[in-house]
């Protein structure tokens, strides 16, 4: 069965880091695209970033390119998704998600993922 976990959330200031790890088991990272989403009391989950199965290229939705990296280890069956310069507007919960199929659209598309996990609080404020 596929199982994923995320870890790495926390509290933090403005302009802090986390970096979330999403650990995978029931399937290989680097043979499954892995998505990250977000969803804010009150407001809808939305598409983070995402790693591509084939070639590993990332994916950055407008609002967090340039301060979030993800990445994988594929040794380590995991996917990373580094925050920097965090503000208050990224506070929510962080769900990865496995792909069910080896092509996604973009934007991000929860309906195009099978499997999630449980989600990380990441609270960001002063």
């Amino acid at each position: 069965q596929v199982t994923l976990v995320e870890s790495g959330g926390g509290s933090v200031q403005p302009g802090g880091s986390l970096r979330l790890s999403c650990v995978a088991s029931g399937l290989s990272v680097d043979f499954t695209t892995i998505g990250w989403f977000r969803q804010a009391p009150g407001k809808e989950r939305e598409g983070v970033s995402c790693i591509s199965a084939t070639d590993g290229t990332p994916h950055y939705e407008d609002f967090v390119r340039g301060r979030f990296t993800i990445s994988r280890d594929n040794a380590k069956n995991t996917v990373y998704l580094q925050m920097h310069n965090l503000q208050p507007e990224d506070t929510a919960v962080y769900f990865c998600a496995a792909a069910g199929g080896h092509r996604i659209q973009i934007p991000l598309h929860p309906a195009d993922f099978g499997s999630w996990g449980q989600g990380t609080q990441v609270y960001v404020s002063s």
